[in-house]
């Protein structure tokens, strides 16, 4: 007779609730066989998704997301801007209130928008590229592309741009940076996606196509959208990069141009700033000259304007009373106070490129009579059409560099386009007062053309300040035409030729003025510059470790530097360069191992050297003491590189950082005597 088994009734039990948990467990699952199919088939369109390349997806998002962005802040800002005229012409004609409804209102709008981005995060201020252009060139600034700085800039730029021309601030710059954030975040969405490893290549590819998005969403024009953020951004650029730039800015450009049709705002795509110049004869051939000397003008007050405004910067920073009163809020009243005219910035830029001359009028011409005509807020009574823009400008001059010091987030390149068209037009209608029938009185009437100044003003002028020469096609693709294309090329190449060789771009400057880290130009073409080598700046005293060290000999070397990789020689008698090792693996090292002095209970782990517990890496590129500078400086530049070490027959006798660069090219290539 078999005993049952004590265990064998329990065991029972047991598959009994293993069964029933099993069943509770998957009671909310059903249909488990279509479940299976539905996910097979999902992981297959998955796959054929990804087999052309994950990038095209994430690059047409970006351009999609960042062009909806765009348009709905446009449509946003234009209603709220409306809502303040509508007040302000609401108010009657008392004088006072008049006079509180215009600048309390953008006043407040500016306070709120300070306030608010800079209590979200201190990187929403200003224009924001610098700060990526730095990145782009290797820097690691991790909390200037951290989300938070998205809904801040969002919200702040929105509540700039609502202030009109009150303050004549634009987008460009921001909006920049949204899309460098928005990159980097679908980034960080791809590699979860795709379950690839974080890639900083992969990440420098989405930063460099979201510059081109932020220009092309702006302008509705991919080309040159591209164009400008390659001349501006970066100073090498990769060629693998070009069809990301360019599939983004044209995904981004079209939504944004196909956002406007569908909101009954267009009838079908144009550009941003449609011009009315279908004209036969743009320009008279003898005309080239006068577009030289508006590219040389512009050329010179952008030299002007680059100072002061980087003086200016630099005085708020070092000023205590200066700082207080122009990094602060209390400076928001001053330009709505001085507001010349009540226009946005496309109604700026909608009435200097009128296709009219405005100097030649007459009273009872039918286009001078046309009821809202945007010409008109140039006209006034006491003053001809001269004495407005020389007063625009003048004021304007003073107002654009007071604006770059107020703790907004907001663009500045709007702006200074706005400023070259007015200068454009000032010149332009000037030649057409001294020549009403064109350059040749005899021949049949051809007379010129202002707005065809204004277009070339605008791209020369911002061109130079920005150190770049793709705005010629950028006035054509946001205007639509192509007509005043070459002398426009003409007067930009004059302008930047005059500013490159005395100014830093407003950009670099703002790099300068931060404290970001950066390369200077090595403006110098002598043959003596190139003569410069490696061995006459570089860092001597490096420190550096054997494969053979410890524990001691590695505190003490995080001790005496604060440096982010560590070289690794063969030992102290021979100082060939193995690698490198990362200061974060040789903390860990510290924190694995027991230290020499450390009581018996304290112990962590046995000794050990550095060479078998740490993982040091190769080094990919070293500098001869006999390299020259030029080199040098284009290498680290090209390879993104922060640091290079400096051998001798493979012996370690250096380093070369980006201090060392900018003093040998400061005091060597660059001499101030």
């Amino acid at each position: 007779m078999e005993h049952p088994v004590p265990g064998g009734l329990w065991g029972e039990k047991e598959e009994e609730e293993q069964e029933r948990v099993l069943v509770s467990k998957h009671m909310w699952r059903p249909c488990p066989t279509a479940r299976r199919r539905l996910r097979v088939c999902l992981e297959w369109v998955k796959q054929q998704l990804f087999h052309v390349g994950e990038d095209w997806y994430f690059l047409f998002i970006l351009g999609v997301l960042m062009a909806t962005i765009s348009f709905m802040m446009d449509h946003l800002v234009s209603r709220v801007y409306a809502a303040h005229r509508w007040l302000y012409q609401e108010v009657g004609d008392i004088g006072v209130l008049k006079y509180l409804s215009w600048t309390l209102y953008p006043t407040a709008l500016a306070t709120f928008s300070s306030g608010f981005s800079q209590s979200i995060t201190p990187h929403s201020a200003g224009s924001g590229i610098p700060e990526l252009k730095t990145i782009l060139m290797g820097v690691v600034l991790e909390d200037y592309l951290a989300i938070q700085n998205f809904g801040a800039r969002v919200v702040g730029l929105t509540c700039t741009l609502m202030c009109g021309s009150s303050l004549f601030l634009g987008k460009v710059g921001p909006y920049v940076h949204l899309s460098a954030v928005a990159a980097a975040y679908l980034g960080k969405m791809r590699t979860s996606v795709t379950r690839e490893y974080e890639n900083k290549f992969k990440q420098r590819e989405m930063l460099v196509a979201a510059q081109a998005v932020g220009v092309a969403t702006v302008f509705g024009a991919p080309v040159s959208g591209v164009l400008f953020s390659i001349e501006v951004m970066s100073p090498h650029f990769a060629v693998r990069d070009y069809w990301r730039g360019f599939f983004a800015a044209t995904c981004g450009a079209f939504m944004f141009r196909l956002l406007a049709v569908l909101s009954s705002e267009q009838e079908t795509i144009v550009a941003l700033f449609k011009v009315d110049l279908t004209i036969g004869f743009p320009f008279d051939l003898l005309e080239t000259f006068f577009f030289v000397i508006l590219g040389v003008l512009c050329g010179l007050v952008a030299c002007a304007y680059l100072f002061c405004q980087r003086w200016a910067m630099v005085a708020v920073k070092r000023n205590w009373l200066t700082a207080k009163l122009l990094a602060t809020e209390s400076v928001l009243g001053v330009h709505p106070s001085v507001c010349l005219h009540p226009l946005t910035m496309k109604e700026y830029l909608t009435s200097l490129f009128d296709n009219h001359t405005w100097g030649g009028r007459a009273p009872n011409a039918s286009w001078a009579a046309e009821p809202g005509g945007l010409w008109q807020e140039w006209d006034h009574p006491s003053a001809t059409i001269f004495g407005t823009l020389a007063f625009f400008l003048l004021m304007k001059f003073w107002m654009l560099i007071l604006a770059t010091t107020v703790p907004l987030p907001a663009g500045y390149f709007m702006p200074i386009f706005i400023y070259g068209a007015a200068i454009g037009r000032l010149l332009g209608e000037g030649v057409a007062l001294l020549f009403p029938r064109g350059l040749h009185p005899q021949g049949p009437l051809r007379p010129i053309i202002p707005a065809g100044y204004a277009l070339a003003g605008a791209a020369a002028f911002s061109g130079s300040v920005t150190h770049a020469v793709s705005t010629a096609l950028l006035v054509c693709e946001a205007t639509g035409h192509l007509g005043h294309l070459l002398p426009t090329v003409l007067a930009v190449l004059v302008a930047n030729a005059i500013v490159q060789k005395h100014q830093p771009s407003f950009y670099d400057g703002g790099i300068i003025v931060k404290n970001l880290p950066y390369l200077p130009p090595i403006r110098s073409r002598h043959t003596a510059s190139y003569r410069v080598v490696v061995e006459e700046f570089m860092q001597r005293q490096v420190v550096a470790l054997a494969k053979g060290d410890g524990f001691q000999e590695v505190l003490g070397a995080l001790d005496a530097s604060s440096d982010a990789e560590y070289p690794v020689v063969e030992s102290a008698e021979s100082p060939t360069l193995v690698g490198t090792v990362s200061r974060a693996q040789l903390v860990t090292f510290l924190q694995s191992h027991e230290h020499p002095q450390a009581p018996p209970g304290e112990k962590v782990a046995p000794a050990g050297t550095l060479g078998d517990d740490c993982a040091i890496e190769p080094v990919m590129l070293q500098f001869s003491p006999w390299t020259s500078l030029h080199q040098a400086y284009h290498l680290c530049q090209l390879l993104k590189l922060q640091r290079v070490f400096v051998t001798r027959c493979g012996d370690l006798v250096g380093a070369v950082g980006w201090a060392e660069l900018r003093k040998g090219i400061e005091e060597l290539a660059n001499p101030k005597g």
